[in-house]
């Protein structure tokens, strides 16, 4: 099963990004192998939906202004290295939960990419984040957004 793991909170508008794509992708026709989840504010209790998973992806708000097109796609490696806390926190967040994810998994770790929104995104932007997302675990999409 490939996984998106769309998070962040629907009643701040800075922290919605992870919401809006959800809502997006709902919309879409999905492969069946293919499972769009709300993560909300979940937390550490999102490391038990990566257990059992072939590929995930993370979708969230990221504080960055200065991503070009207000969309960027890092690995888990590249988060994990902005994680400079050893403890967690209401501030932590997804850098915290995937440094935590290899000492606490059952299983190996599937590939994790994270597709982040910087602040004021477009509708334009939100649609190009659910199309990445699919792209990133490997479904066919076609020209309008929708899965082929």
């Amino acid at each position: 099963m490939k996984r998106i793991i769309c998070i962040g909170n629907v009643l701040v508008t800075e922290d919605r990004a992870g919401f809006d794509v959800f809502q997006r992708l709902r919309s879409m026709p999905l492969p069946p192998d293919v499972e769009v989840i709300d993560g909300g504010l979940a937390g550490l209790d999102l490391l038990r939906l990566v257990d059992g998973a072939d590929h995930i992806v993370f979708v969230d708000s990221v504080a960055d202004d200065d991503i070009e097109d207000g969309l960027v796609v890092w690995d888990a490696e590249q988060v994990v290295s902005a994680c400079n806390s050893e403890h967690y926190g209401h501030g932590s967040g997804l850098p915290y939960l995937l440094k935590m994810l290899p000492a606490v998994a059952e299983h190996a770790v599937p590939p994790i990419q994270v597709v982040g929104l910087a602040p004021g995104y477009s509708d334009r932007t939100c649609r190009q984040a659910a199309t990445l997302c699919l792209l990133l675990v490997g479904a066919s999409v076609a020209r309008d957004g929708g899965h082929a």
